[in-house]
């Protein structure tokens, strides 16, 4: 299975809300595709978007599959959020910085 970058996979809104709702735990496919306006066969065609990814796990259960979120791969995405974090971090500050040398004058 090729794997999908996790940036591309959280790029569709669909695939955000199930990540969302797999936060509360693990979920039968059929529950996951009763929050949306799609289809099962829609909701599991992100599902395997967002396991190539590997945002989420498979558990077979019976008939069913149930899927559970995997946050690790997030990391990726939070260190690359952290730059921006900094930036406006770094930003704020000087303009805080700059609007009290203001007040004193």
């Amino acid at each position: 299975m090729a794997e999908v970058d996790v940036f591309s996979a959280l790029a569709n809104p669909v695939r955000r809300e199930i990540l969302m709702q797999l936060r509360m735990g693990p979920r039968a496919v059929n529950d996951l595709a009763r929050g949306f306006d799609l289809g099962r066969p829609a909701v599991s065609e992100h599902l395997q978007v967002l396991r190539k990814a590997r945002l989420v796990r498979e558990e077979p259960r019976g008939r069913e599959r149930y899927y559970h979120l995997d946050p690790r791969p997030l990391s990726e995405v939070d260190e690359w959020l952290d730059t921006f974090t900094q930036y406006w971090k770094t930003r704020l500050t000087a303009l805080e910085d700059l609007l009290d040398e203001e007040g004193k004058k």
